[in-house]
């Protein structure tokens, strides 16, 4: 048995244990008459009753729990004995109907209950509160027990995720937060216990009854409310030729996917399809012959990856994108490439007179890797390894690779935008010369740098225009914070902080710089995971962030700046091998000194630091 299992067993043992314990504590001692007995019964009957009217709220399948409402409303009016024997009662009632449920997860959810409504009773007497009757006057004790029953509930809850490893504190906490339909949900249960309960307290059975009989109505027109929501949904979610998904819910899709990936240590394949010469085709047949094609294909995908519950979507066009969660790259492409097969033993009216004689497609594969900036790098790595496919004949698979960064099928950087970025590196010389002179001098040593790492030719290019542009941002930040020569204030600081962020949409406004925006947003990111603005560590920095900061950081401190005690070369890298690890990835730290070492071997020599001029 696995230390897990036995740290899962051990804490469901623990809360059964201690939920036995305050079943017997009340229980031994209970007196329960006939009357109570009947409305024991009636409250079993309407909760087995509203327990099959569910009330649905979306967008997520949040339920409005009648169960709480009916335990709080009868702990209020009857006390713990007779709600624990309602629980009790129901709980049976369930162990033997709801066969779907396991064993230990009813067993898990009972326990629970117990808790949360002794620590609900507990509060509720201690803060004042009275049984038998709802006060109106003071709502106090009610509103203490209600934000007991649900933090206890929260807290069970994430201790049994956090044992199990499958999720952290912070995560939960931010799904829950996040989540307004579940807020509002519970929220409305808490609610319904009060109205239940002032029922209860004027009218008894009738007032039961009218309860039940609102809590059914309700569902009913929540069911179809639901049903119309899915309905719509499902519209805007497809696309309208394929029936597959459509671009935008794919890409939502996608971040899912990526958030998963981190939270779960998983893995995550995109591919990238485009059916080959389908031009060709709409010229020979037409557009509407065309569109059956597209229909047709989409199908075939859709069957195929089923199976392996992998999602298909039409990103647009003629291309398609299939999700592939939890396998490898190369069982990704072995997926795909079979699927190539299958597409070229299908036929299709007209295809044969397509160059292959067969409809075929050529298809990029792309893994999701820690320090992948975004969703978008993804797809743009997919979309290079789907033309290299391209480029080499097409009816082929291929997996992207940075060496395809030096393809000449790919996009590169041009001179062209080397010297728009300078343009707009020069309106800091009215601004800020110091930006602008670190600017150009951060370009340099990423140009001496480039030539010492292992890059293709893509990334020094990244690398190199992303040097001289990464404090682009500084043009949003007033003059008199920029050229302050005392301390700046915390507020200031913040300030300059947010200079990542307006360079990050300065530089998105063009679409040619895509490829240098995480370098001009996350320079200030550590290796240790304390930097800004997102907080990211390690390997979750991109590679070329990570290289930046090293360049960045050095040329801060041994270059003049008002806030700060400036340090010579030497001191420099002393710096960078004490903080390798902490703030910098020490695979990177060796290679920028030992360029360092050698093309500026003079300041050795004088062992000064550098002028601001």
């Amino acid at each position: 048995m696995s230390l897990l299992n036995i740290k899962i067993k051990g804490y469901l043992a623990t809360i059964f244990l201690v939920s036995i314990f305050i079943s017997i504590n009340y229980l031994l001692t209970a007196e329960i008459s006939i009357p109570n007995w009947v409305i024991i019964f009636a409250l079993v009957g309407s909760l087995a009753l509203l327990n099959y009217f569910t009330i649905y709220i979306p967008p997520r399948d949040n339920i409005i729990s009648m169960d709480s409402a009916i335990y709080l409303a009868s702990l209020y009016l009857f006390g713990m004995e007779l709600t624990l024997y309602v629980l009790i009662t129901i709980s049976l009632i369930f162990f033997f109907y709801q066969q779907k449920i396991s064993w230990y997860n009813q067993i898990f959810n009972f326990s629970i209950y117990i808790i949360m409504i002794n620590v609900a009773y507990e509060l509720f007497l201690f803060s004042g509160g009275t049984i038998g009757q709802i006060n109106t006057d003071n709502l106090f004790p009610y509103i203490i027990s209600l934000a007991s029953y649900f933090i206890v509930n929260i807290f069970l809850v994430i201790l049994y995720f956090i044992l199990e490893g499958s999720n952290t504190i912070e995560n939960i906490l931010r799904r829950i937060s996040s989540d307004k339909t579940f807020l509002a949900s519970y929220f409305t249960t808490m609610l319904l216990a009060i109205i239940l309960g002032i029922l209860l307290d004027y009218e008894k059975f009738f007032g039961l009854f009218l309860f039940v009989c609102i809590a059914m109505l309700l569902s009913f027109a929540f069911d179809e409310h639901y049903k119309l929501y899915q309905a719509t949904l499902e519209k805007a979610n497809k696309d309208y030729l394929t029936g597959l998904n459509n671009h935008g819910y794919f890409k939502e899709l996608l971040e899912k996917q990526i958030a998963n990936v981190h939270e779960n240590q998983s893995t995550l394949n995109v591919a990238l399809l485009d059916i080959d010469d389908f031009k060709k085709y709409n010229d020979l047949y037409g557009h509407i012959q065309g569109d059956s094609l597209l229909t047709f294909f989409g199908q075939l995908l859709e069957q195929e990856a089923k199976a392996s519950k992998y999602i298909v979507a039409r990103y647009g066009g003629e291309e398609f994108t299939i999700l592939l969660p939890n396998t490898s790259s190369s069982e990704a492409f072995l997926f795909i490439n079979d699927l190539r097969k299958k597409v070229n033993d299908t036929y299709f009216t007209g295809v044969e007179a397509l160059p292959y004689g067969c409809l075929s497609f050529s298809a990029g594969i792309v893994e999701y890797e820690s320090g992948v900036y975004n969703s978008s790098e993804l797809l743009q790595k997919a979309d290079k390894a789907m033309y290299h496919s391209k480029a080499q004949g097409k009816n082929i698979v291929h997996v992207y690779s940075e060496c395809l960064e030096a393809n000449p099928q790919s996009p590169a950087i041009a001179e062209r935008d080397l010297e728009d970025a300078e343009q707009q590196l020069k309106i800091f010389l009215a601004k800020d010369i110091y930006t602008y002179r670190h600017s150009k001098r951060v370009f340099q040593y990423a140009m001496d740098l480039s030539n010492y790492l292992d890059l293709s030719e893509g990334e020094k290019k990244t690398l190199v225009l992303g040097a001289l542009i990464h404090d682009i941002g500084k043009l949003e930040i007033p003059r008199d914070i920029l050229n302050k020569k005392e301390k700046l204030e915390q507020s200031e600081w913040e300030m300059i902080k947010k200079h990542v962020t307006f360079g990050k949409e300065i530089i998105g406004s063009n679409k040619k710089f895509d490829a240098l925006l995480p370098l001009v947003e996350l320079h200030h990111e550590r290796y240790d995971g304390k930097g800004y603005p997102r907080g990211l560590r390690g390997q979750n920095i991109p590679k070329l962030a990570r290289i930046l900061c090293i360049i960045d950081s050095f040329d801060a401190m041994t270059t003049e700046r008002p806030y700060q005690k400036t340090k010579s070369f030497r001191e420099g890298i002393l710096e960078l091998r004490r903080c390798a690890g902490e703030q910098f990835d020490p695979v990177f730290v060796e290679p920028f000194i030992k360029m360092i070492e050698k093309n500026y071997a003079e300041k050795f020599i004088k062992n000064e630091p550098l002028s601001n001029g």
